[in-house]
């Protein structure tokens, strides 16, 4: 139980639920809870089939593309530090076009899974190799994007008691959670990267 709840944290944060959260809120200023929760339900959707494809198929991205595990350790690390640290110094704005459908494009992709995140939920995918092991960690991912979801559903009541202030502050916090998983990623590569070389 104890390792699955460190996975589901993993992927929480990985997915960057109070910036997502905040941009949802922001996007979808002016709209009734309704139409929120009915987009709530698609941006989930979205996320949970791309993660999952994500995860699943690591590994073959590595066979495919002759990369070795630490490399994309060390590559996806240094993505996600300056992905956290970007959201760790509030960087990030929300894309100013919002007319069009959003549920996927940019609300799943890439506030929710972005360039960072596809990287670590790949190297993730290819670490995991036991069966019962995916299942595990296929389940904690699983939780993490429904409360995620959860999270969008309840963004009415969400924005009438928290301030942006405080989604910002949740945010920046996120950012410095990203950078602490990214720098162990990189040192985790570059040990084995360096250890394999070793005579």
């Amino acid at each position: 139980m104890q390792a699955w709840f460190n996975v589901y944290l993993k992927f929480f944060f990985l997915l960057t639920p109070f910036f997502a959260l905040s941009m949802f809120i922001a996007m979808t200023s002016g709209w009734d809870r309704r139409s929120r929760r009915k987009l709530a339900v698609r941006v989930s959707l979205a996320v949970i089939v791309l993660c999952s494809i994500l995860f699943l198929f690591g590994g073959y991205v590595f066979e495919v593309f002759g990369i070795t595990l630490d490399a994309f350790r060390i590559g996806a690390g240094a993505l996600l530090f300056l992905s956290g640290l970007s959201l760790s110094r509030g960087d990030i704005a929300p894309p100013a076009d919002s007319t069009h459908d959003i549920a996927v494009v940019p609300l799943a992709v890439p506030i929710t899974v972005g360039p960072a995140t596809t990287g670590a939920l790949l190297v993730m995918g290819g670490e995991v190799i036991p069966i019962h092991a995916k299942i595990v960690a296929g389940s904690a991912m699983l939780a993490a994007a429904l409360c995620i979801g959860m999270m969008l559903f309840v963004a009415s009541e969400v924005e009438r008691y928290l301030s942006r202030t405080s989604l910002a502050i949740l945010s920046r916090l996120t950012g410095l959670i990203l950078v602490s998983m990214a720098a162990q990623m990189i040192f985790a590569g570059a040990r084995e990267l360096l250890w394999g070389a070793a005579p």
